[in-house]
């Protein structure tokens, strides 16, 4: 069969003749397999939210205890014990968690869209490693 053939309804070639060509060259049966139906992948499928659900975990394990004992639970702890007004605070510091959680996936986002994941992470250890010997130099300097 030659490569640039017109396809089988056109050039007025049968299936049969087109197998037959196909086993005839290196004898080799070249017929092609029906390949049985596959199902198409759905957003919703079973494993999609399983992701989220353990990207959901993630997130929040390594949220809250991130958070505990930093001084944003201490400012709070300190704001309620003053106002006397426990759910206020909550309130209110859970709108200032939420809005800086919302400030940092767009901002994430929007960095993901225009720099690659390696550079990201690159950018993010140097980040990190420059805020730690500022930190050190703090100590040693005070």
């Amino acid at each position: 069969m030659k490569l640039d053939s017109a396809p089988l309804g056109i050039s007025g070639i049968t299936q049969s003749e087109v197998e037959l060509e196909l086993k005839d060259s290196n004898d080799f049966n070249l017929t092609p397999a029906i390949a049985p139906s596959v199902d198409p992948v759905v957003a919703d499928s079973p494993q999609k939210q399983q992701s989220a659900l353990v990207v959901f975990g993630t997130t929040f394990v390594t949220i809250f205890l991130a958070e505990i004992g930093d001084k944003t639970q201490l400012s709070t702890l300190l704001m309620s014990a003053e106002s006397h007004s426990p759910w206020v605070v909550f309130i209110g510091s859970a709108a200032a968690l939420i809005s800086t959680s919302l400030l940092g996936v767009l901002l994430g986002s929007w960095i993901a869209s225009r720099l690659s994941p390696k550079t990201v992470e690159k950018s993010a250890g140097v980040m990190l490693l420059v805020i730690s010997l500022m930190l050190f130099w703090d100590v040693f300097q005070g």
